[in-house]
Parts: C-alpha cells; sequence; structure tokens
C-alpha cells in the first residue's frame, strides 16, 4: 500500500490519510485538480495552511480568478510572486501564496532567453500580445512553466498547484503539448522561412514559393496580422524550441516520484464522471495519483430515522392522526394508551395516535417544545388544543427537513458507490458540507481538520 493511503475493508475504497502525505518529506508536489466549481482552490489553500501547520514550508500556486485564495488568508492581492502568509506556521513551517499571471509569466520566459533588444521586440509586438494574454492553452502552459520555475528554486519544499479552472480537468496535461506543438510545429516553421532567408530573396521566396498560401492566410487573418505572425516568428526563432523542452521537462517532473495528485469533486454525477475520466488519464500518463477528496459531502447525526418513516410521521401529524400506522386502521385508539394522552373533557375521545415508528422523533419534539413553559395548562384547558397543533405543525416540518436531508444523503451515497465500483482501488476523503463560504484562515484550518479526519460529519 503506498504512502497517504489508510485500508478500511473490502466493501469500502481506502482512506486518503491526507496528514500522512502531507508529513511526507518525500512529497514535494500536490496537484489539485477536477472539474471547475468542485473546491479546489479550497482544498489547495487548506492543505497549505495545514501542511505549514505541521512543519512544511509550503507554497500554494492558485490559477484563480476569482481572488477568493487572497481574500481568505487575509492578504490584499496574490500576484506573479509569492507572499507569505501571516499567521500559519509552526515548528519551523511557512506558507508562502501567489496567482498566477499569465502574461508576466510569458514575459519571464522572454526576458530570460532573449537580448534586451529582441525582447522588446517580441514583447511590443501585437500578435505576442494576443497570444500572451489569452490564446487557447496559454494559461495551462504558463502554470506548467511557473511550477518548473517554483521546483527550480528549491526555495519550498511542498509546492501545491490549483490547476486553472477548465473546461475539462484534461486540460492541464494537453495544454503545455498543444501550445508546445504549435511554437515549434510545422505552421511555424514555414512563417519562418522568409525571415530564415533573409532582405529582398526572402520576399522574392515568399512570393513565388508561397504566393497562393500567404493569399490565402491574408484573406483570412489580414494583411497586418500576418505581417505581425511573421515578426513574432522571426524575432522567436532561437526561442521555440525551448518551449517544447521546458513542457517536456515539466511534464516529467509531474510523473516523478515525490508529485502527488489529488482529484477534487463533488457527490454529483457530472463531477465524479469527470473524476472517474481523470484518475484513467492520470494512470494511461503513469502520473501518481494519491487520491479523491469528495468535497460537499452531507451527513446527519439522525441518520437512523430514514427518509419515508419520516415523511409518514408528518404526514400523520399534519392529518390529525387519523393513520394509524401501527395497526393500518383509521379513527382507533391504542388501547392501551393511559388517560394522559386522552384530550377530550366532555365526554367525547380525540383520535390522535402515537405511532411506534415515529414515536422517538414526534416524543423528542414535543418535549423540547413544552420544556421552557414552567406551568403547562392542564389537558382540557383553553389554548391546548392550539398549542398542541403549533407543535404538530413544527414538528412535521422538521421531519420533513429530515426525510429531505436523507434523500440528499441516499442520492450521495449512490453517487460515490457507482465510481467506487468503477476505482475501487482510489483512496477518498470526504469533507462535510459548510452552511456556508469559507472566507477566512479560521475557515480554512476547519477544511483542513475534515480533510485529515476524511469522513463527514455525522457520519
Amino acid at each position: 500500500m503506498s504512502e497517504g493511503v489508510d485500508t478500511v475493508g473490502l466493501d469500502t475504497p481506502p482512506r486518503l490519510a491526507v496528514d500522512r502525505l502531507l508529513d511526507d518529506p518525500e512529497t514535494r508536489i500536490v496537484v489539485c485538480c477536477g472539474a471547475g466549481g468542485v473546491g479546489k482552490t479550497t482544498t489547495a489553500a487548506a492543505l497549505g495552511v495545514r501542511a505549514a501547520g505541521r512543519g512544511r514550508k509550503a507554497v500554494v500556486l492558485t490559477i484563480d480568478p476569482a481572488r477568493r485564495l487572497a481574500q481568505s488568508m487575509g492578504i490584499d492581492s496574490l500576484d506573479n510572486t509569492p507572499r507569505r502568509v501571516a499567521g500559519v506556521g509552526a515548528d519551523g513551517g511557512e506558507l508562502h501564496a501567489m496567482m498566477l499571471d499569465m502574461k508576466r509569466t510569458f514575459d519571464e520566459i522572454v526576458e530570460a532567453h532573449a537580448d534586451g533588444e529582441r525582447a522588446r521586440a517580441i514583447l511590443a509586438n501585437p500578435f505576442y500580445q494576443s497570444l500572451s494574454a489569452g490564446f487557447a492553452g496559454t494559461q495551462e502552459y504558463m502554470a506548467m512553466e511557473k511550477l518548473g520555475q517554483l521546483r527550480a528554486k528549491d526555495d519550498w519544499d511542498l509546492i501545491i498547484v490549483d490547476t486553472p479552472p477548465s473546461r475539462s480537468a484534461l486540460d492541464f496535461l494537453d495544454a503545455p503539448k498543444r501550445l508546445g506543438s504549435f511554437l515549434d510545429g510545422k505552421f511555424i516553421r514555414v512563417l519562418m522561412a522568409p525571415a530564415k532567408v533573409g532582405g529582398r530573396a526572402g520576399m522574392k521566396f515568399l512570393n513565388v514559393g508561397m504566393s497562393m498560401m500567404t493569399g490565402t492566410l491574408s484573406k483570412l487573418m489580414g494583411a497586418s496580422l500576418l505581417k505581425d505572425v511573421q515578426t513574432f516568428v522571426a524575432a522567436m526563432d532561437t526561442m521555440f524550441g525551448g518551449f517544447r523542452t521546458r513542457a517536456d521537462a515539466t511534464f516529467r517532473l509531474l510523473q516523478a516520484p515525490g508529485t502527488a495528485f489529488l482529484v477534487v469533486a463533488a457527490p454529483e454525477p457530472d463531477a465524479l464522471r469527470e473524476a472517474a475520466y481523470f484518475v484513467e488519464r492520470l494512470a494511461a500518463e503513469s502520473m501518481p495519483l494519491a487520491g479523491l477528496v469528495l468535497n460537499r459531502v452531507h451527513g446527519s447525526g439522525a441518520d437512523q430515522l430514514s427518509a419515508e418513516r419520516a415523511l409518514a410521521a408528518a404526514e400523520n401529524l399534519e392529518e390529525g392522526g387519523i393513520v394509524d400506522q401501527e395497526s393500518g386502521k383509521a379513527g382507533l385508539r391504542d388501547t392501551a394508551a393511559g388517560p394522559t394522552e386522552a384530550a377530550g373533557t366532555t365526554g367525547t375521545t380525540t383520535t390522535r395516535t402515537t405511532t411506534t415508528p415515529t414515536a422517538d422523533a414526534t416524543d423528542t419534539a414535543h418535549t423540547a417544545d413544552m420544556a421552557p413553559t414552567a406551568n403547562p395548562p392542564e389537558t382540557g384547558s383553553p389554548g391546548t388544543e392550539g398549542d398542541t397543533a403549533v407543535v404538530d405543525r413544527i414538528t412535521a416540518g422538521l421531519l420533513r427537513l429530515h426525510a429531505e436531508r436523507m434523500q440528499v444523503i441516499a442520492r450521495e451515497q449512490r453517487t460515490r458507490d457507482r465510481f467506487t465500483s468503477l476505482h475501487p482501488e482510489v483512496a477518498v476523503a470526504e469533507v462535510a458540507a459548510l452552511p456556508g463560504d469559507v472566507h477566512d484562515l479560521a475557515g480554512l484550518r476547519a477544511i483542513g481538520e475534515r480533510l485529515a479526519a476524511g469522513v463527514p460529519a455525522g457520519a
């Protein structure tokens, strides 16, 4: 069994031992990935806070445009430079955080691999500015670049990456290769050909040999854009091979021992379907999967009361007790009922019943509701019938809320079971759903504790 996993039993998936993973000095990179909106940013931040509290010198790299990470850590803003988070860390541990600036990272690559004049020409080129600001795959590629830079500095013993909020969780793995292939591909080489020939000869070569192609490109791209692309390509000529080389190096880093992938999901069909696909892809790419973090899992401390029994009890209260669930007859009282269960004072007997399946729930609700009353009215006194009706309505409402919660829990369990049946080897840590958003360090610490526990509250 690998590090960071506790075996539980044959019928349940192994439990993801988060603290063991974070404490392992061999773990140098943790990548949080998954579909959008499942809590990757919060999970990454909570892992960073917990790792620093356990003595690791950690840095969290986020690619989250909502800037929630900075707010939750009490930092005004995050940028492309790691900033230390105050008040976090113990036993020598520290936490730093940063937000990827895609364009600034691209600029740093240009400045590091081109001389001053050529770098200025590239940075001022309109096509480069469009490419670095929003070309498909650029964000994912730059996230990989920044990860490689952080690892090369060796200033931190743990790097936690919050992957980009892509349409597909696979973009983080695919985009660097796509962008590297584009910058080192045939199309770029064709555009580079005139520049390599040089001067008028180059233009003659372009006009004679590729007039048809460039005419088509001019129509598609516009003559001005085509010229910008050719100028960009000429200036970047010496750098193209480096993009592919660095992308390949970072890709190998993700496959190496010391890297751990955490797939983050919610107990919903679409999110777990995406998680299952990602688990399979990671296995195909020989990338180390630590386990699944299942966020926003619902639990109950009263799960012994099923949804069906709660709804039956609520209906019984709302209908005035006309149904005896134990005997299946209407209008009959339990013959063993004591005199305190009768409410009539004029010789008539009410048909209010106490049902065996729901006695605990209703009795508890009645007891709680009547407890504050110092001198409750005697049976048959004015107001008793009205008070009982109010209590019944409140109790019925609570029972219906409980039934809804139990139905949600059952639905989540079925969804979780489908994933587990497909991937029984994947370790799982479940995180209980919180009543509100996490917006400070206390909330991140609470999430960290739930991650370490691995099971939702009430489960």
